[in-house]
């Protein structure tokens, strides 16, 4: 048997739904399309998809009530982190947050109005029986453009993190406006704040210091902070790599994309 070509046929209720889902955040593209039929393309390696609206008198009658369930449509891609990342900012449902597996699967999912679940997926390296694993070896990292996040107070570039070769710590930069501030939060683990350009001025549980250039600040796990810059500011950050965030009148915790 030669396979050329694979495609997932999906029964859904509704198709326009799915077929925007796919073409706004996984860059799919329409090859057909009729009356409750869609034909989705990529273009790379992943599968194509077919959506078929629910009843539609092209199914064997046993089929055409039955809807999408119980299945993952799992694409393998490189650079999981920034795409988490690029897909956060652009509110897709990602229901599953990004996490790694013992087995060296990198994950994370969203679902999509239809509730098919899509799951994106990354491999890290197996080690080498010989002892000559690369990933024991030095990591030299490039800051990108792939790795920022920019907020409404403040710019997040991302160094070291497990994405990009780091084991136990993630660094980053924060470059932030004169008269800037932002929320009030948490974070579940210690950091370290090292002002390499202007100043800020750091409030936590009511006491507020300003750090200047050269300067460094640790701010310990769980307790609020606000942080307001003065003046153009630029600082490096760095903390365990598994820290998440939490804001008060907010449910549960939120990841720090940059430091993932």
């Amino acid at each position: 048997m030669n396979v050329s070509s694979s495609t997932l046929s999906l029964t859904v209720a509704d198709v326009d739904a799915s077929r925007a889902f796919l073409c706004t955040h996984l860059g799919y593209e329409v090859a057909m399309a009729d009356d409750g039929f869609v034909s989705l393309t990529r273009g790379d390696a992943a599968v194509d998809v077919v959506l078929l609206r629910g009843g539609t008198d092209v199914l064997p009658p046993e089929q055409r009530d039955q809807q999408a369930a119980g299945l993952i449509l799992a694409l393998t891609v490189t650079d999981l982190a920034a795409e988490e990342a690029r897909l956060r900012a652009a509110g897709a449902p990602i229901t599953m947050p990004l996490r790694e597996e013992p087995w060296g699967e990198r994950l994370f999912q969203m679902t999509d109005p239809n509730g098919v679940v899509v799951q994106l997926v990354e491999w890290a390296a197996a080690a080498d029986p010989t002892g000559n694993d690369e990933s024991t070896a030095m990591v030299v990292i490039t800051p990108s453009t792939d790795h920022v996040t920019i907020s409404p107070n403040a710019t997040m570039a991302g160094l070291a993190a497990p994405s990009r070769g780091s084991t136990e710590l993630s660094t980053w930069t924060v470059t932030m406006d004169a008269g800037a501030t932002g929320p009030e939060h948490s974070i579940s683990r210690e950091q370290v704040w090292t002002v390499t350009a202007g100043a800020l001025e750091v409030t936590c549980r009511g006491r507020t210091e300003k750090i200047a250039a050269g300067q460094t600040l640790i701010l310990p796990p769980g307790r609020l902070r606000r942080i307001h810059a003065p003046e153009q500011a630029e600082v490096h950050v760095s903390m365990p790599a598994d820290g998440v965030a939490s804001v008060p009148g907010t449910e549960g915790t939120r990841e720090l994309p940059w430091a993932r």
